[in-house]
């Protein structure tokens, strides 16, 4: 793990300890059960016969500091729904990412959606915690956890009818993650080391876990159609997770459009 992944982490037991103290797990429970507001993630994106594309929202990060000043969740939710995202990525993390789950509630009580809580799970606890928020799928960073708790937060997602996005960064994380038979595979093209990204990484990742029986995600580092479309040509891989590219620019509906028509 890099130091900044490690400082997140140890950040997000502190701010657990406080929550778990805010919310009993039947409290959680009692409110999935009072939401009428979930939808299939996975199903969505499977059923989609063109691109796919996971839109993200969130107001920074800390590779990119402050991405949008001026930040409004359900707005940039508005723009990417009327613009034909198949999902939504909503950032969830605090401190780093400025995030927060109560904007999946705005967003899923307004919008009719698929919705992935963009974390860091490190603890079973958050699944009821973020579905008590609607979110419909979460997120499974590998680099972030060792197999047992990677297994443990899995089984809890299913058992609460999440979608599950199994995060790999190199092979040996694209080897565990196809054990992970029902989950969706996100192929990171940001190295967690450096920062650095490439769009190759999808490319030679795409070999370990082309057999997957689960859709194929390419994340980070897609600026344009042309990245998009040069990651399709070489993998077939139709699924995008876009978030700065989209966030930055001034004209996102025309790049989501343009996104859009790659297969085409």
């Amino acid at each position: 793990m890099t130091n900044m992944l490690k400082e997140i982490i140890k950040e997000k037991k502190e701010n657990l300890k406080i929550i778990k103290k805010k919310y009993s797990i039947n409290y959680l429970e009692n409110n999935i059960k009072k939401l009428n507001l979930f939808k299939n993630f996975k199903d969505a994106i499977k059923n989609n016969k063109g691109v796919s594309l996971i839109s993200e929202i969130k107001k920074a990060s800390p590779s990119a500091g402050i991405l949008v000043k001026d930040f409004n969740h359900l707005n940039i939710a508005k723009t990417y729904i009327d613009n034909g995202a198949t999902c939504l990525s909503v950032l969830t993390e605090e401190k780093y990412f400025l995030g927060k789950l109560n904007y999946i509630l705005e967003i899923k009580k307004k919008f009719n959606i698929p919705v992935l809580a963009k974390d860091f799970f490190i603890d079973p606890y958050q699944i009821p915690l973020s579905k008590s928020f609607g979110c419909d799928c979460i997120l499974l960073i590998i680099a972030a956890l060792d197999e047992n708790q990677a297994h443990e937060i899995y089984k809890e997602a299913l058992k609460h009818d999440l979608s599950v996005i199994v995060e790999v960064h190199d092979q040996k994380e694209a080897e565990i993650a196809l054990k992970f038979k029902e989950a969706l595979i996100g192929i990171n093209n940001r190295n967690l080391k450096t920062l650095d990204v490439s769009l190759n990484n999808t490319i030679s990742i795409f070999e370990t876990v082309k057999t997957h029986g689960e859709p194929l995600i390419s994340e980070s580092g897609i600026k344009d159609e042309k990245d998009a479309k040069y990651i399709y040509d070489k993998t077939g891989i139709k699924n995008f997770l876009i978030g700065e590219s989209l966030l930055k620019s001034d004209k996102p509906e025309e790049l989501m459009k343009r996104l859009i028509q790659i297969t085409q």
